[in-house]
């Protein structure tokens, strides 16, 4: 059975850029261009009336910019879509506030066609980070530690430790079941215990809390 297309909006301030991305997305059998916003607000109104699976999103945009459109679109779409954050510079804490918002990864605007084509393939067929190496460097380099562990932290029994551990490693739900020599849906019932025991919304944001929480340096 043949997929969809996958629908895409492009959120960025300048139109030489959503023009060079919509040029190479277009291109892609699978792929459709279904809107284009040049500030964080416009951003919020495509996804709102476009309904895309996946928002390419600039991080820094007039009126609202993109972490502040990230939360609203999270915050206000029972199903919102995968928001991949699109910047210049990969250390940027405004990647990391995108990131802690809710964002499935970032790229960075000097990657190739290839790249770009690929990670939008990513995040919207599947349900793992986008780059988790990256999102682990930028959250040691940026985190908020908390001065003493979270409660949640002991709340976690030792199977939802090594799901959270494995979500931030990148995998899947299904590479995850298959190192833990489980079944897809006990790891779907880890994750939702993992989320609601975080107190986050997805898995990029839990992954940031883990790492926020030192536990992901802890055995």
């Amino acid at each position: 059975m043949t997929r969809p297309p996958i629908r895409i909006v492009l959120a960025d301030d300048e139109r030489m850029v959503r023009t060079a991305l919509r040029a190479i997305l277009s291109a892609e059998p699978d792929m459709e261009v279904v809107g284009e916003a040049a500030t964080g607000a416009e951003a919020v109104s495509a996804v709102r009336e476009r309904r895309p699976d996946v928002v390419l999103m600039d991080v820094r945009m007039p009126e609202i910019d993109g972490i502040r459109a990230t939360e609203q679109i999270l915050a206000t779409l029972d199903e919102p879509p995968r928001i991949v954050v699109v910047t210049t510079f990969e250390n940027d804490s405004y990647v990391y506030d995108a990131l802690r918002a809710g964002a499935a990864g970032f790229l960075l605007k000097r990657s190739d066609a290839d790249a770009l084509v690929q990670a939008v393939r990513l995040v919207a067929h599947s349900d793992t980070l986008l780059f988790p190496s990256a999102v682990r460097a930028l959250a040691t380099e940026h985190a908020r530690v908390h001065p003493a562990p979270p409660a949640w932290v002991a709340k976690l029994t030792g199977r939802e430790s090594e799901v959270l551990r494995l979500m931030a490693a990148g995998l899947t739900n299904a590479e995850i079941a298959r190192r833990m020599e489980v079944g897809p849906a006990t790891v779907k019932s880890h994750v939702a215990a993992v989320l609601a025991k975080t107190g986050t919304r997805d898995r990029t944001q839990a992954v940031i809390a883990a790492y926020e929480a030192g536990f992901m340096n802890a055995r």
